[in-house]
C-alpha cells in the first residue's frame, strides 16, 4: 500500500514538471486577426502535422539513422497562411509613394469603357466625387492622354514636350568668306533684256539694256557689339538711247554698341547715288538726260530700357547735292538751288505688351536748309517739319517680324506764298512666313520731297508694296510683286498714280550660281496732260555669289 502511494505521487510530480517545462518553452501565441474558415482549417492542419512529426534540433544527423526528437522548436507551428507563433512584433512596411503631379479632369457620370472595369465597379446611382489635382505649367494645351479610372474620372497624363525640329539651312545660301572676325558675302549679277520705254514718256521709244550689279555684304562675328555693311551698285546701259544710261549706288554701314544689358548705342553711315526718274516734272523739257544726285548722311541712336518700357532718342543728318543737267542744245542747267541739308531728331517710347509685340509712340522734328535761300523762281524753300507716328514692332516666333506705323506729317515753309504741306502717312516693313515654302513681305513708305515747280511747296510721296515668294523646290523659287505709289503736289491739283507689277523665277544651280528671269510692267496715270506712260521690261540674268 505504501509502495503504491509512492508510485502515484511520483507520477503526479513528473506530470507537473512536464507541464511547467512546456509552459516555459512554449509561451502563449500572439492573437492574429480574424481569418476566414478555410484559412483557419489550413492553419490547424499545419499545426497538427507539426506536432505529430518529430524534428531534429540543431540540424545534426547521423548517416543512415536519424534520432527522433520529440517536441517543436519555437515558431515550428507557423504556416504559410500568415499564422505567427514567434510572438515577434510585426514590422509595418511603409509604401514609398513617388507620384508625379498629374492633370486630372473631373468628369461626372462617365461611361466605363473597359468591360473588366465594368465587372469590378459596383453600379451606383450617385456619380463618384471629382478628383482635383493642379495642372503643371509645363503641360502644353492639348498634350494629354485620357485614361479612365474605376471611379469614373478621366485622368489626363501630360505628354513630354515634342522636340522642335532643327531649322533647316538653305543648301543654296552663299557660303561667305571669313576675314578675321568678319564674314564677307560678295556677289555680282549680270542681266540683259529689253525696255519698251526708257524715257518714260507718252511716246514709246524702246531699247535693249544691259545691267551690271555688284554687291558686298559684311557681318561681324563678335560675342558683343556688331558691325555690318551693305554695299550695292548698278550700272544700266541703253545701247540705242545712251542719254538714259544711269549708275546707282546704295551703301550703309551700321554699328551697335552694347553698353549694358539695358543700354544700346546704334550708329549708321550711308551714301547714295541716284538719278532723277525720266519724265520728272522738276526738270525742264529741254533736259537731254536726267541729272544725278547724291545723298550722304549719318544717324546716332541711344536706347535705354526700363524693364518692359523702352526709350530711344535718335539724331539724323543728311545732305543732298545735285549735278548740273545737260540740255539738248549742249548747254548746262545749274541745280545748286536744289542742294540742301536736313537736321532732325526723334524720340520714341515703346512698351513690350506681350513677348514679340511692342507698341510705340514716336515724335520727330526736322529742319531743311538750302544752299541758296531763293531758288530759280524766286521762292524761299527752307522749311521746318514735324511728324507723329503710332505703331508696333512684331517678332512672333519668326513667323511675323517687322514694324508698321501710321501718323501725320506737317511742314511749314519760310516763304508765305507756299502753303504748309500736311497729310497722313504710313510706314511698314513686315515679313510673314506663311509656311516653310511661302513668304510674304509688306512695305510702305511716306516722304515729303522737295520740288522746284513754281507755286508748289512740296510733294507728298506715298508708296506701298507687297511681295509673295514661293519655293516650288529648294532650287526653284518664284516671286510676284505688286506696288502702288501716289504723289500729291501741294499747291496745284496734280496727282500721279504709279503702278508696278512683276514676276520673277530663280533657278539655283548651286550655292555660287543662279539663273534669273523677270518680267516687269510699269504705268503712270496722272491728271497732267501728256504725262501718262506705259513701260514693259524683260530681263534674263546670271548671279554669281560666294
Amino acid at each position: 500500500m505504501t509502495r503504491l502511494r509512492s508510485l502515484i505521487l511520483a507520477a503526479l510530480l513528473g506530470a507537473g514538471a512536464c507541464v511547467v517545462a512546456a509552459a516555459a518553452l512554449f509561451p502563449p501565441a500572439r492573437a492574429q486577426p480574424a481569418q476566414s474558415a478555410q484559412t483557419t482549417q489550413t492553419t490547424q492542419a499545419n499545426a497538427s502535422s507539426a506536432l505529430l512529426s518529430p524534428r531534429p534540433v540543431g540540424g545534426a544527423t547521423t548517416p543512415g539513422f536519424q534520432m527522433p526528437v520529440f517536441g517543436n522548436p519555437p515558431g515550428a507551428g507557423a504556416g504559410t497562411t500568415g499564422f505567427d507563433s514567434t510572438n515577434a512584433r510585426a514590422k509595418v512596411k511603409k509604401k514609398k509613394t513617388k507620384q508625379k503631379i498629374k492633370s486630372i479632369i473631373a468628369v461626372e457620370d462617365l461611361p466605363v469603357l473597359d468591360p473588366r472595369i465594368a465587372a469590378t465597379s459596383p453600379a451606383t446611382s450617385t456619380p463618384p466625387p471629382p478628383i482635383l489635382y493642379s495642372r503643371p505649367n509645363y503641360v502644353r494645351r492639348g498634350a494629354i492622354s485620357p485614361v479612365f479610372m474605376t471611379t469614373g474620372a478621366l485622368v489626363t497624363e501630360p505628354q513630354p514636350p515634342r522636340r522642335k525640329r532643327p531649322v533647316e539651312e538653305d543648301p543654296y545660301a552663299p557660303l561667305g568668306i571669313r576675314a578675321g572676325a568678319f564674314l564677307l558675302f560678295p556677289a555680282v549679277e549680270l542681266s540683259g533684256g529689253y525696255d519698251t520705254n526708257p524715257p518714260r514718256s507718252e511716246i514709246r521709244d524702246g531699247s535693249s539694256l544691259y545691267i551690271v550689279a555688284p554687291e558686298l555684304k559684311m557681318r561681324s562675328d563678335w560675342v558683343r557689339h556688331e558691325v555690318s555693311a551693305d554695299l550695292k551698285g548698278t550700272y544700266t546701259w541703253y545701247p540705242e538711247l545712251s542719254a538714259f544710261n544711269r549708275p546707282t549706288f546704295d551703301g550703309k554701314i551700321n554699328g551697335r554698341i552694347d553698353v549694358t544689358s539695358k543700354t544700346r548705342v546704334a550708329l549708321e553711315g550711308r551714301y547714295s547715288l541716284q538719278s532723277d526718274s525720266p519724265g520728272n516734272p522738276n526738270n525742264p523739257d529741254d533736259v537731254a538726260s536726267p541729272p544725278r544726285f547724291t545723298t550722304t548722311g549719318a544717324t546716332a541712336a541711344v536706347t535705354q530700357g526700363f524693364n518692359r518700357f523702352e526709350i530711344m532718342a535718335t539724331g539724323k543728318f543728311d545732305r543732298t547735292a545735285y549735278e548740273s543737267a545737260t540740255l539738248n542744245n549742249g548747254g548746262t542747267l545749274d541745280n545748286s538751288d536744289r542742294d540742301f541739308d536736313q537736321f532732325g531728331g526723334t524720340l520714341r517710347g515703346s512698351y513690350e505688351l506681350t513677348p514679340g509685340v511692342k507698341p510705340f509712340v514716336e515724335g520727330g522734328i526736322d529742319k531743311r536748309v538750302h544752299d541758296k535761300n531763293i531758288d530759280r523762281d524766286g521762292f524761299q524753300r527752307n522749311s521746318d517739319g514735324a511728324t507723329v507716328r503710332v505703331g508696333s514692332t512684331f517678332e512672333l516666333a519668326r513667323h511675323l517680324t517687322g514694324e508698321i506705323s501710321g501718323g501725320y506729317l506737317t511742314r511749314k515753309y519760310e516763304d508765305p506764298r507756299l502753303r504748309d504741306l500736311n497729310g497722313l502717312i504710313a510706314d511698314a516693313s513686315l515679313t510673314w512666313v506663311a509656311s516653310a515654302l511661302t513668304k510674304v513681305k509688306l512695305t510702305g513708305k511716306s516722304t515729303a520731297s522737295e520740288t522746284t515747280i513754281a507755286g508748289v511747296s512740296g510733294i507728298l510721296n506715298r508708296d506701298v508694296g507687297i511681295e509673295i515668294e514661293h519655293a516650288f523646290q529648294r532650287w526653284l523659287v518664284g516671286t510676284v510683286k505688286f506696288g502702288y505709289g501716289l504723289d500729291t503736289y501741294d499747291g496745284i491739283t496734280r496727282e500721279d498714280n504709279r503702278y508696278t507689277a512683276s514676276a520673277a523665277l530663280i533657278y539655283k544651280l548651286n550655292p555660287m550660281m543662279q539663273l534669273k528671269g523677270e518680267f516687269r510692267q510699269e504705268w503712270l496715270r496722272t491728271n497732267a496732260v501728256g504725262e501718262n506712260y506705259d513701260a514693259s521690261i524683260v530681263l534674263f540674268g546670271l548671279r554669281l555669289q560666294r
